[in-house]
Formats: C-alpha cells, structure tokens, sequence
C-alpha cells in the first residue's frame, strides 16, 4: 500500500503508473479497455487498446512486449486496487521481475498521473500553437 510519499523518479520508466479506462465503445478487434502506462519522470505514456476481460497473464505478457522490451524493467509500479493487479499471479510476476510493486489507496492516487499527464499535453499543444500559428 501507498501510505508515503512516492520516491522521485531519477531515469525513465524506472517508475511508471497504470491504470485502466474501462467502459469506452468497442473497436473493431473488440477492444473495450485503455490500458495507460505512464512514466512517472516524463509523464510520456503507453495507451494500450485491451479488453476489459484480458487475464493477469495476457496482462503480463502485454507489459512485456510493450513498457519492458523498449524501455527495461521498472524499478517500481503504482497502481489501484483493481484485482488484476492484486492477484497472485500478477505479485509472483513482480517478485520474478524484480519489481516493486505499490497498491495506491485510493483511485484517485492513481489516476493523478494520468490527469498530470493531460495537461502537460494540452499546455505543450498550446505552446506549439502560439509559437507556429499566432
């Protein structure tokens, strides 16, 4: 549990953040989930289209292919209490990747990055904006 303060992040995608968007309309591969993976120094994020139904282990192997393969294995992982997260499975994965990883109390905990992370995109496009259109 997340009960202090999180250590400050020192290199990239050390320390990441997930989270699920859960309910969105279903894709054309079936896709009814985003699953956001944010890195807590850059705030630069994965947005992975899942299905809500996706398993620890699909789960697993997705973090895999996608966070570690490009940007090695984090230091630490803070996400919510959902049951994809608190399962056996998925604690054995952490201890066999070397990972820590933090349950936030709250949802709100963890969904803070993600609202970070908006709005340093909305600020940087209005920058880009002012600078090359106005």
């Amino acid at each position: 549990m997340v009960c202090q303060p999180l250590e400050v992040p020192e290199w990239k995608w050390e320390h990441i953040t997930m989270n699920f968007i859960t309910k969105l309309p279903r894709t054309a591969k079936r896709h009814d989930t985003m699953w956001v993976i944010v890195d807590r120094l850059t705030k630069s994020a994965h947005f992975l289209p899942i299905r809500e139904m996706y398993m620890p282990e699909r789960l697993s192997e997705l973090l895999v292919k996608e966070i570690v393969t490009r940007h090695g294995v984090p230091i630490s992982i803070v996400s919510d209490q959902d049951t994809r997260f608190t399962s056996r499975f998925w604690k054995q994965f952490h201890e066999t990747m070397g990972t820590r990883l933090n349950i936030s109390t709250a949802s709100a905990d963890a969904s803070l990055p993600i609202e970070e992370l908006l709005q340093h995109r909305k600020d940087n496009n209005g920058r880009f904006a002012k600078k090359n259109y106005c």
